[in-house]
């Protein structure tokens, strides 16, 4: 049975994961349209915790075939890709993300495809990172 969310300890710590996971997925083509720091966030509001990024990804040739569409709008709410970096308490930094291939092949037609194509170059990015 697949996860509905994948984990990878990277090789890399926080800041060089980041970073390298930021060069491979402007490579591929893709957009860095926010990143989300959660840890500073969370500092804003009196409560400290490690390093949390949650990066959102665009591809707009993926994205336009979900946003052009009537039937397919309702599924704008998963987009953007999101990639999350952070680090645990035994040291190491970890990358996530969700399968979003898998939530979609429950919706089928386009949104499979588009969501699947998407998750599996995520994995691309993901690798990048071991």
């Amino acid at each position: 049975m697949e996860n509905l969310f994948l984990e990878v300890q990277s090789a890399y710590n926080f800041d060089q994961t980041v970073q390298k996971l930021t060069e491979t997925i402007l490579s591929a083509g893709w957009k860095v349209t926010h990143v989300h720091d959660l840890q500073e966030t969370m500092r804003k509001n009196q409560f400290e915790v490690l390093p949390v990024k949650v990066m959102e990804l665009c591809k707009p040739a993926y994205s336009v075939k979900l946003l052009q569409g009537d039937a397919e709008r309702l599924y704008s709410s998963m987009m953007p890709c999101r990639i999350s970096v952070y680090d645990k308490s035994d040291g190491n930094t970890y990358v996530s993300l969700m399968n979003s291939g898998l939530v979609a092949a429950s919706i089928g037609g386009v949104v499979e495809h588009v969501m699947t194509d998407a998750f599996n170059e995520s994995q691309i990015f993901i690798q990048s990172i071991q």
